[in-house]
Parts: C-alpha cells; sequence; structure tokens
C-alpha cells in the first residue's frame, strides 16, 4: 500500500523534493509537535507534505498605499495551491511618507524598510519557509521586501499591489503632492480654504500607491528591471481587476521557482542592478531609488559606489514623460503599454543588458520585444527624440558633500544657483521658516541634522518643498539637506549630503549667509568659505545629543551607515558598534 502523506509524516520516508527547507520542519516521528500546533491552524497533513511558501504583506489601515493586500493574499495562495503547494501569510509593518511627512512620525519611514527586511527575514527563517511572495506597496515596502529576498536567497519575488489612480479636480488630474503645494499656496493666499479642502478630497479617490513616478511607483519599476518582480504586473494599477490575476499568477510563478530552485542570486546581479538604476534615470524617477539601490546591492553582496548612478545617468536619455517632472502618472503609463516599452526604448542604444534574467522567465529583451504599445500614446517616447538627453539625477561632491550627495533633474531646473544660506537645525523649523514666508528668492535653504544618524531616519522634506513651490518660490530657490526628498520633489533640491551634520560633515559648519555655489554641470555643491575659517569652526563643533534614548530610533541610530552606502543596518557601523560592546 503506498504511503499516504500521513505515513510520510510518521515514517522516516523521503519527502517532496522541493521541501528543501520545510522538510526539516514538518516531516518525520520527530516534528509531531511542530504538525500538531500547525494542524490547530488548519493546516492538513496533506497540506503539510507540500512545499511551504510565505505569502508576506505589508497590509496596514494607517494609508491607502497598501490597503488592497488582504485581497491580493488571497489570489496568491490560490495560485500556490493551484500549483501544488502550501501558502503561509504573515504580515510585517509599513509607515506612511504621505500621511506622516512633516511631523516627528515622518522620521520612522526609512527605518521601517530595516524593520520589513527583518521581519520577513525572520519568519522565512524561522518557519523554514521554501520559498516567498512579498506582497509590496508603500515607499520602504518595496526595498525591504528587496532586502530580505537577497538575505535570505530562497526562490521568491516581489509583486506591487499597485499605484492608485489619479483623482480629479475641477477637471484636471490631481494627487497627494497637489495637495502638498496646495499647502503652499493657500499659505501664500493663492487660493481659499475652500479649495484647499476640495483638492485634499478629490486627491486620493482609492487603493494604490502615490501615483506619479514618485518613489513607490519608482521603486516598483525597478524590481521588474532588475528581475525580482514579474514583469508587467507591477505597473497594474491597485483597483484595476487585472490586479487579481497578477496576484494569482505570483503565486503561480513562485510555485516555479521553488521547483526548479531559482533562487534571488541568481536573478540579480550587477548588470541587473545597473538596468535598475538605468530605469531610475531613464523616467526621470525618485532620487530615493538611490539609497534603496545601494541597499539592495549591499544585501545581495553586489559592489556599489554612489557615483555609478551618476556614470549611468549621464549616458542614460529621459524616455518617459512622468509626474513630477512630467505630464503622466503610473496609471496612465501602464495604459501606454507598461514599463517594457521604457525596456524596448533603452535597448535601442544597449543602455540595458538585454540578456539580464528575471523570476517569470524572460530576459529583458524578451519582455520589451512582447511590449504592445497603445496607438497614440504619448507617455514613453522614442529614444531619438528624448525628454532629455542625459538621466533624471546626478551625483554631486564638492566641499559641502566629500561624499557625495544627490540631485534630482526632470530637464527644466536651473544648472546653476549661487546664493546666501539660510540654515536651518530640522525640518520643522524650517517648515515654520516657510510658512512664515521668511523665504526670499536666491536662497539657499539648508536642512541639516536630518540624515540617517541625525534625524535618525533621514526623513523627506515634501512639506517643505511643496510649500516653497506653492508659494511660487520653487524656480528662484535651491534646498540642500542631509535628509532626503520625496518623489513627488522638483525644483533645484540636493539630497543625500554625506558625511551628515551630526558625523561632522561640512555641511554643519554651514552659518547663516554664507555663500553657497551649486554647479551641476561640474558635477559641485561647494561652500564658500576659507579652509581657515572652516578649520576655526570645526575646532567648536560639537556633536549634538542623540535625539532618542533609547527605542528603535536609538537602535537605528547606532548603527546605521551613511546615505551615500544607503543607510543599511549591516555595515561597517554595526561591526563597530558591536566590537564597542
Amino acid at each position: 500500500m503506498p504511503d499516504s502523506p500521513a505515513n510520510t509524516h510518521q515514517d522516516d520516508q523521503p519527502s517532496d523534493p522541493a521541501k528543501r527547507h520545510s522538510a526539516a520542519l514538518t516531516d518525520g516521528p520527530d516534528r509531531a509537535g511542530a504538525r500538531a500546533m500547525l494542524k490547530a491552524v488548519g493546516f492538513t497533513d496533506e497540506d503539510l507534505a507540500k512545499p511551504l511558501v510565505g505569502v508576506a504583506t505589508t497590509w496596514i489601515e494607517t494609508m491607502p498605499c497598501n490597503l488592497n493586500q488582504r485581497r491580493l493574499a488571497e489570489q496568491v495562495k490560490e495560485g500556490i495551491r493551484a500549483s501544488g503547494g502550501t501558502p503561509m501569510e504573515f504580515n510585517t509593518i509599513s509607515v506612511s511618507d504621505g500621511v506622516t511627512m512633516g511631523t516627528e512620525g515622518m522620521k520612522a519611514s526609512l527605518i521601517s524598510r530595516e524593520v520589513v527586511a527583518d521581519s520577513i527575514e525572520l519568519v522565512v527563517r524561522g518557519h523554514l519557509l521554501d520559498g516567498v511572495v512579498c506582497l509590496v506597496g508603500c515607499d520602504k515596502t518595496i526595498p525591504g521586501a528587496a532586502m530580505a529576498l537577497a538575505r535570505l536567497d530562497v526562490p521568491g519575488l516581489a509583486l506591487y499591489n499597485g499605484t492608485i489612480y489619479p483623482g480629479v479636480y475641477k477637471g484636471r488630474n490631481v494627487d497627494i503632492v497637489s495637495v502638498y503645494e496646495a499647502i503652499g499656496a493657500y499659505r501664500a493666499g493663492k487660493i481659499t480654504l475652500d479649495e484647499l479642502h476640495g483638492i485634499e478630497n478629490a486627491a486620493c479617490p482609492g487603493a494604490g500607491a502615490c501615483g506619479g513616478q514618485y518613489t513607490a511607483n519608482t521603486m516598483s519599476m525597478v524590481l521588474e528591471f532588475i528581475g525580482l518582480s514579474p514583469a508587467g504586473l507591477n505597473g497594474i494599477p491597485a483597483e484595476d481587476p487585472k490586479k487579481d490575476e497578477a496576484a494569482h499568477r505570483s503565486g503561480e510563478l513562485v510555485m516555479d521557482l521553488v521547483r526548479r530552485d531559482i533562487r534571488p542570486s541568481s536573478i540579480v546581479t550587477r548588470r541587473s542592478i545597473d538596468n535598475g538604476i538605468a530605469s531610475v534615470a531613464g523616467t526621470g524617477g525618485s532620487t530615493n531609488g538611490v539609497l534603496h539601490l545601494l541597499a539592495i546591492a549591499h544585501e545581495f553582496g553586489i559592489p556599489l559606489e554612489i557615483d555609478q548612478f551618476g556614470v549611468v545617468a549621464d549616458r542614460t536619455p529621459i524616455v518617459a514623460d512622468m509626474k513630477p517632472g512630467g505630464r503622466y502618472s503610473a496609471s496612465e503609463m501602464c495604459d501606454a503599454g507598461g514599463v517594457g516599452l521604457v525596456m524596448r526604448e533603452l535597448l535601442k542604444r544597449d543602455l540595458l543588458d538585454g540578456d539580464a534574467p528575471t523570476v517569470d522567465g524572460r530576459t529583458i529583451a524578451e519582455i520589451a520585444a512582447a511590449a504592445v504599445e497603445t496607438p497614440g500614446q504619448e507617455v514613453v517616447v522614442p529614444i531619438e527624440r528624448p525628454i532629455k538627453p542625459t538621466g533624471g539625477l546626478a551625483i554631486l561632491r564638492g566641499s559641502l558633500a566629500p561624499d557625495g550627495c544627490v540631485v534630482k533633474l526632470a530637464g527644466h531646473e536651473r544648472r546653476l544657483h549661487r546664493g546666501p544660506a539660510r540654515v536651518f537645525d530640522s525640518e520643522a523649523a524650517c517648515y515654520d521658516a516657510v510658512r512664515a514666508q521668511q523665504i526670499r528668492p536666491d536662497d539657499v535653504v539648508v536642512i541639516r541634522y536630518e540624515g540617517p544618524v541625525g534625524g535618525p531616519g533621514m526623513q523627506e522634506m515634501l512639506s517643505v518643498t511643496a510649500a516653497l513651490f506653492g508659494e511660487g518660490l520653487g524656480d528662484s530657490v535651491a534646498l540642500i539637506t542631509d535628509g532626503r526628498f520625496s518623489g513627488g520633489t522638483h525644483g533645484l533640491m540636493i539630497g543625500h549630503i554625506a558625511p551628515e551634520a551630526a558625523l561632522g560633515g561640512p555641511i554643519g559648519l554651514v552659518e547663516e549667509g554664507d555663500e553657497i555655489v551649486i554647479d551641476v554641470d561640474r558635477r559641485a555643491v561647494d561652500l564658500s568659505v576659507s579652509a581657515e575659517a572652516l578649520d576655526e569652526r570645526r575646532s567648536r563643533w560639537t556633536a549634538p545629543q542623540p535625539r532618542y534614548g533609547g527605542g528603535v530610533m536609538a537602535k537605528y541610530a547606532a548603527l546605521v551607515s551613511t546615505a551615500s552606502e544607503g543607510a543599511v543596518t549591516t555595515g561597517r557601523r554595526m561591526a563597530t558598534a558591536l566590537e564597542r560592546r
């Protein structure tokens, strides 16, 4: 009589060969205790005889960005079951940039990336899962999941739950960035409180992450270009009925990866990382892509320097006309034919490695060849007539940023700015000055002590930058910070200044009224102060007291690396902290 699944568990018989990890959890007489507990959940002997595949969600009721993941998780699980696996759903956390923006809560956002990565890693390791599908939505959940996949190196993929659709106010499309800019316009007396309230009510009509080529959609695209997401499935909007089919397909795909033991380390290489950089540059994507790709490469053990982003951007034209620099939203990119169109255009000039593999089994070149363009679409332009001849970002260095910083370039910003420093030791202090209309044309706004250590958490500055635009100052001021910017930011805004002020970086030595020169063509950001004066200021400088004395914020500040290294917590500073103990 052949063994039943129950007999396989009770006797020391070989299990499904795809149970490379979970057999040690579920198989044989010694594992009866584990099986007993899993049966209390509802799993049967037949379930436990199959490969166990995690379905990690980042669902939370604090934002629209991840709101559809409970429904999508059911579809992923159905796809896994239909393909011979047993799904086990679990969840982690997320923190909304858009909701917390301009408050102390924003400091938690980047830190949440590490918690997402850590928690997915712990559940998959702890429960010896054979594979994992990560459902991601808001900004930090996407790189956090990619980092976890790198650490675990079990067969797996990430599926983005989709972009939000744009809202409509008085006949024009609006989104969350429109709201933040409307706040500035209201404070400047340009619109009424009723108009602000109307934009607020219209901007976010349902589930999904922020709708332009802001950080979530930038990182969603990056994951398709580096191969960790199934091509074409991420770009389907959150409330499109086809998203359920995408989730089911993802469940099927992960089982194919599990059966064939295709691991993330065989997908993500240096060439695919460069493909990811090109996707950011070629679509005018968020500068947060720099921070997150550095972190992802770090977790994969792939050497990557911040200057490589400048190298790739300099050779990569912008071929997608997307917000905030352009006209179109991420849902309109999907309608146009999807990111395969971007791949197609960049491959025309060998700006991607077309042989790079992806989790759906196709190469980048095969995905590009299969792209179906909607007649008359204007979202993706021919590379022969690019929106801008070089990419949407640049890496600057200079006396203010010896270790580098990032500037976003959509094509219309000033290339040279010279002006007096307006110095603020926190984002909140700067926002108060902007609200009081104390910023003047030509000023260089300096926001410091907001880096990975100093913040801690490197909060974004969208409240400030959007308010400046709303007041009509976006084209006449510059802003530099050791913090970072929302993907919705536009204008001459420079972030990720390294070393940061809290670690003794030169940005901490700037004084009110100092002349700062930003020269994008020279790739330079400099402080026009003599070396002798800077030495004297440095002799008086003392490190600030940490803003948090304990808990996760203090732990992060003690471990995190510099922004130029991706602000990771598994690098040299962690080793140093451990040595001190």
